[in-house]
């Protein structure tokens, strides 16, 4: 049983991915998977909802770090929202507020009702 759920939804600017509960090395390659489904599918702008992750070890943040490589190498972009200030902590922590987009509230209002289990 994962500590993790993935949900995604489609933005006004892409896809969303939407997580919640706790993502650590024991669920890390669920999320590479759902983050490289949407990377693979040619997306050019994704965003991570992290409004509803309650914790983030550095093997996931180390994930999100690579999605927002591979995007970028494709001429996209990763944008984080919403982080709780556990999550915001540890991307304070690691640097990681420096080197991605982090913003403070999710775009919720543009996102459809297309929301899907990973």
């Amino acid at each position: 049983m994962s500590l993790l759920d993935i949900r995604m939804a489609i933005g006004e600017s892409g896809p969303m991915v939407m997580l919640s509960g706790e993502a650590d090395l024991t669920n890390v390659a669920q999320l590479d998977g759902a983050l490289n489904a949407q990377i693979t599918a040619g997306t050019q702008q994704l965003t991570v909802d992290l409004s509803g992750l309650s914790f983030a070890d550095s093997a996931s943040i180390a994930a999100l770090v690579r999605a927002s490589r591979k995007l970028k190498d494709q001429g996209g972009r990763l944008e984080l929202t919403n982080p709780q200030p556990t999550v915001t902590r540890a991307l304070s922590l690691l640097g990681i507020d420096q080197a991605l987009a982090v913003h403070a509230a999710p775009d919720t209002r543009t996102a459809r009702n297309t929301e899907t289990k990973w």
